[in-house]
């Protein structure tokens, strides 16, 4: 017999809202979708007009995250003339405080099992789109280059602007700094560095990125 259910249509965005709270308020993942519609007053029929499993509605709210960072600072009138590096960092520093606003639900998905790449899987969809924009600015900075010997494949470094980006998830999961103050340090030296890398300046940056993840690692 099928649960009792409202009768208001969900949407995408009011079902993300009902299984945010969910896990809060729980502090579990539901098992499966019927269980998690069942507690919620959602027709199945709707929740599978958006999403085929649980775990499609988790990659989906990391895609939410994406696409609502990059709007927000699209909005701005002046991100298209921003450079590529001001445009890397307004998008970092956006998507961490986007992040921050639902620290508790990160915190809780990316802690939730022991194996970490289990926990990660969730971020696939974020992976492609990270890339993805990161590949594009690399290819608006090769235009720049009069010479082809002095670009940069796309792919090596949005594979590297991926990792730069788990590193500063894990850096600002673990950041205990008022207003997470030491993240947005991270992200400035982090950034400087991979574009120095880019145009072929790295020592300084590099060193000073070095130095600021020893002390917060070791001192």
């Amino acid at each position: 017999m099928s649960a009792k259910v409202s009768a208001k249509k969900n949407t995408e965005d009011t079902i993300i809202e009902k299984y945010m709270t969910y896990v809060l308020e729980h502090e579990v993942v539901p098992k499966s979708s019927y269980k998690f519609c069942k507690n919620n007053q959602i027709n199945e029929q709707d929740f599978y007009q958006f999403f085929g499993s649980i775990e499609g509605l988790q990659r989906a709210i990391w895609d939410k995250f994406y696409s609502n960072t990059k709007s927000l600072i699209e909005k701005n009138k002046e991100y298209e003339q921003f450079s590529n590096k001001d445009k890397m960092l307004t998008f970092l520093f956006s998507f961490f405080e986007l992040l921050t606003l639902n620290r508790s639900y990160v915190l809780f998905v990316l802690q939730e099992h022991q194996n970490v790449l289990k926990n990660l899987s969730q971020l696939k969809g974020l992976r492609r789109n990270v890339k993805h924009f990161a590949s594009e600015l690399i290819q608006e900075a090769n235009e720049e280059k009069n010479y082809k010997i002095t670009r940069r494949n796309p792919k090596i470094f949005s594979e590297g602007a991926w990792l730069q980006f788990l590193f500063l998830l894990k850096f600002w999961m673990e950041d205990s700094s008022p207003s997470f103050e030491k993240t947005d340090l991270a992200i400035e030296k982090s950034v400087n560095t991979i574009f120095d890398l880019f145009d072929n300046t790295p020592l300084e940056s590099i060193i000073d990125f070095g130095k600021f993840l020893y002390k917060e690692n070791f001192a």
